[in-house]
């Protein structure tokens, strides 16, 4: 049940373009257009699904083991030793996972470690598109290496 006013779903079905690193006949994986670190990529199921409680343990299991594919080719082009992997639903009423190359122990964080009483936010900066389809293509290479050799 897919809907014309979901963003997910629009850009699932191809109808809103997306830098595109890995897609199955379930979900798509594609970078977020302003991440939190280079590399921040969004899977997101076909079929939509307003949260990720909402999944079925198949589909749920499929965008956990996507995620741990695209995490070992983050870790392998960032040099990072782990990436953060969340359903957060924050922005969209749509399931969908984040994973975050971790270069910083705050990237992803909780509010409970911020000392601060008021701390201000600000929406991350969008890439230019040249920099991200040359990180969708280098990630893109690495998952066809990482899938060859298994």
């Amino acid at each position: 049940m897919s809907s014309d006013a979901c963003l997910f779903c629009r850009i699932t079905a191809g109808d809103i373009p997306s830098y595109r690193v890995a897609e199955s006949e379930n979900m798509v994986a594609f970078l977020d257009i302003a991440p939190v670190r280079p590399g921040h990529v969004l899977i997101v199921p076909k079929v939509h699904h307003a949260y990720f409680d909402d999944l079925s343990p198949e589909l749920a299991a499929e965008v956990i083991q996507l995620g741990q594919r695209v995490a070992k080719v983050l870790k392998a082009i960032y040099g990072v030793g782990r990436v953060a992997f969340m359903f957060t639903g924050n922005d969209f009423a749509h399931a969908h996972a984040h994973l975050i190359p971790m270069v910083s122990s705050d990237d992803v964080t909780s509010r409970r470690y911020i000392a601060e009483e008021v701390v201000t936010y600000r929406q991350p900066p969008r890439l230019p598109a040249a920099e991200q389809e040359e990180t969708a293509a280098l990630i893109r290479t690495e998952l066809a290496k990482d899938q060859a050799s298994a």
